[in-house]
């Protein structure tokens, strides 16, 4: 049953939620289930409709049917058939190809008919859960078809996925090609890393605590590393993965995203624009290198066969649909910098890859060491530096380490960590990432949603790696076995800067609490 909510202003208004590409993983994984979990939590409205728009043959029926036994397996928890069946009776499904105009016109009468059964009044969001090469057909098919014009008493909103566009280039195209029928305002570029929760309290986290505002910049902190780690290979999708590499599927959106909320300033207000006009003054700060700089700011790498968790890895050129001597990197690491007066010699270190070691998502602040002057006399011969970890998944906290004394008649400092685990603190709240990102849409919220100077400016800072790797011979690959951390180019690029990687995936686990005067 729904959960009931004192503040009602948090239910989204009515609308129609229009998924293309309504018979694909995207849908059965994350956004159904994820409707599911608003629904269960009264976040959704009476006046609520779902169309699904796809390309195989199949009525209503036959649709709710299907995403039934879906959520049997993708569901977030037990499926509770009352919340379902509220679903289920707002389920449509219209089926048609992309590039055929008569498929707009009988969605154009599809909506009306469940506008007016439904009273959504008019407001539909269209979800564009479909490859990237129909973005801007779809886009210009539904303004051909009068279904992107807005009014004093409705909405039109289109949710692109990524990836949006392969360089600067093609996504300076995309957005001129989407913006000849949408208002900016209206396009809501969807990033899911921006759905987690340790990602949205970076800025409550930041800008609502008096004790760490403060030491927020290049007087006190050493340096920031964020790692986007996956155990997983690319499984099925090493055709889509030979089109775009490491560096093109997470590093203009998820890491520079992450690099933006972490480096921004103040905003003068949680309002989107004013949030985003602070990020895009981060992306437009980041130096900018030579090719031959970039290439030496940046490691490439590919894995080969390893183990992982005890069983037997395969390399990434054995995958499905990948070219036997395929070039294309699995992992990439870079050191970035921000020329700005917050962040001025302060690296910034990013790393990604395939098959490493954990499923570890992160940010990791490492502060400058105190002053070593009052222990010259005593048994401590060194001090360990700070370190503030934002866990974003999968397990979602925060943990700060930091000096204390060891008990016994002789001084010792012991790195102590202190945990916060959202799931430990909070509860466990049921979510597929999607479920904030898909209510702030319909509430026309776009904070968490990338704008068209945000976008370009993320392929603006990798355009130089691009171009430094278009020109160097290829790479000697496979680079590093399948259930490490990468190739050992990646340990030297910080070791250049006398630095290492923090290793705190398993310190929440695990790692035993290192003695620093031992």
């Amino acid at each position: 049953m729904a959960t009931e909510t004192n503040n009602k202003s948090h239910i989204s208004p009515p609308c129609i939620l229009v998924i293309f590409g309504a018979a694909g993983d995207l849908t059965k994984r994350k956004l159904v289930p994820a409707l599911y979990n608003l629904r269960k939590e009264n976040l959704l409205p009476e006046s609520f409709a779902i169309i699904g728009v796809a390309r195989a043959e199949m009525n209503d029926e036959e649709f709710r049917r299907r995403l039934r036994d879906d959520m049997n397996e993708f569901a977030t928890e037990k499926v509770e058939a009352e919340v379902w069946d509220w679903i289920a009776q707002r389920l449509f499904y219209l089926w048609g190809d992309f590039n055929d105009e008569q498929t707009f016109a009988n969605l154009k009468d599809a909506l009306e008919k469940v506008d007016r059964e439904s009273d959504t009044r008019g407001n539909y969001c269209f979800y564009l859960a479909t490859a990237p090469q129909y973005f801007a057909s779809v886009v210009q098919k539904l303004g051909a078809a009068g279904l992107t014009k807005e009014g004093k008493d409705h909405w039109r909103r289109v949710v692109i996925e990524k990836p949006f566009g392969s360089d600067l280039k093609s996504a300076q195209k995309l957005n001129r090609d989407i913006r000849r029928v949408l208002k900016e305002d209206q396009i809501y570029r969807i990033d899911h890393y921006l759905g987690k929760e340790t990602v949205q309290n970076i800025l409550i986290f930041r800008f609502g605590n008096g004790i760490f505002e403060p030491i927020w910049n290049r007087s006190y902190i050493d340096c920031v590393q964020i790692t986007a780690a996956d155990k997983v290979g690319v499984e099925q999708r090493g055709g889509y993965y030979e089109q775009a590499g490491a560096l093109r599927d997470m590093v203009p959106n998820h890491l520079l995203q992450l690099v933006t909320l972490t480096a921004m300033e103040p905003p003068v207000s949680f309002k989107a624009n004013a949030v985003r006009d602070e990020q895009a003054k981060v992306l437009h700060a980041i130096q900018c290198p030579s090719p031959e700089e970039a290439d030496r700011r940046t490691i490439r790498g590919q894995y080969d066969a390893g183990m992982i968790d005890g069983e037997s890895a395969p390399p990434y050129r054995s995958e499905p649909n990948v070219a036997p001597d395929s070039s294309v990197e699995t992992f990439v690491a870079l050191k970035i910098l921000i020329d700005n007066w917050r962040w001025s010699d302060v690296p910034f270190y990013l790393r990604t890859g395939k098959r490493l070691a954990a499923r570890d998502t992160e940010i990791a602040i490492k502060f400058k060491r105190a002053p070593f002057m009052l222990f010259r006399d005593s048994p401590v011969d060194r001090l360990s530096s700070n370190r503030l970890v934002l866990h974003i998944q999968p397990d979602e906290g925060i943990s700060l380490r930091f000096g204390a004394k060891e008990p016994g008649p002789i001084l010792k400092i012991g790195a102590v960590d202190m945990d916060f685990d959202y799931e430990d603190y909070f509860g466990d709240v049921p979510s597929t990432g999607y479920e904030r990102l898909l209510h702030d849409c319909m509430m026309g919220d776009a904070t968490l949603f990338q704008r068209a100077d945000q976008v370009e400016a993320g392929w603006a800072v990798v355009a130089p790696i691009q171009e430094a790797w278009a020109n160097a011979p290829p790479p000697n690959f496979p680079s590093y076995k399948a259930g490490t951390w990468g190739p050992q180019e990646a340990d030297e690029l910080l070791a250049k800067d006398g630095r290492a990687w923090e290793q705190t995936h398993d310190i929440r686990k695990s790692e035993p609490h290192a003695a620093a005067g031992a």
